[in-house]
């Protein structure tokens, strides 16, 4: 009966070990906004505008290179594809990570229209 205590007991002790260091932990991390989907961040952070012709489930991409320029609003499932990642690379090479607004990638703008082409041919042809 002794050892059942002691084994209940060093549950107990080992749970609250538990507890506070998971109230610590979350402590730590940014809260939930009022409607309960915001983070709050104690740091200020300026707001990114998502401009109306960017849908839900869409991206902007501006095409750059040479002195022209031409912006895009491309499907997510461009993500998957192998043309559009290699100047999603190229694009982490020469800017970084560290880009705001639209996604920039270096390359003419025929050059990605070619590619979106390509993806729309491949699509209907299956």
């Amino acid at each position: 009966m002794q050892q059942n205590w002691e084994q209940r007991h060093t549950g107990l002790v080992i749970i609250r070990l538990l507890t506070k260091k998971l109230k610590s932990f979350l402590s730590e991390l940014p809260s939930r906004g009022r409607d309960g989907n915001n983070i709050e961040f104690d740091e200020d952070v300026e707001e990114t505008k998502i401009p109306n012709d960017v849908k839900e489930g869409h991206f902007a991409v501006i095409a750059v290179k040479g002195g022209k320029s031409k912006r895009f609003i491309l499907e997510l499932s461009y993500l998957r594809n192998p043309a559009f990642l290699r100047l999603l690379e190229q694009a982490k090479e020469e800017y970084g990570f560290q880009q705001m607004g639209p996604l920039t990638v270096p390359c003419q703008p025929e050059e990605l229209q070619k590619i979106l082409e390509d993806k729309i041919k491949k699509t209907t042809s299956l």
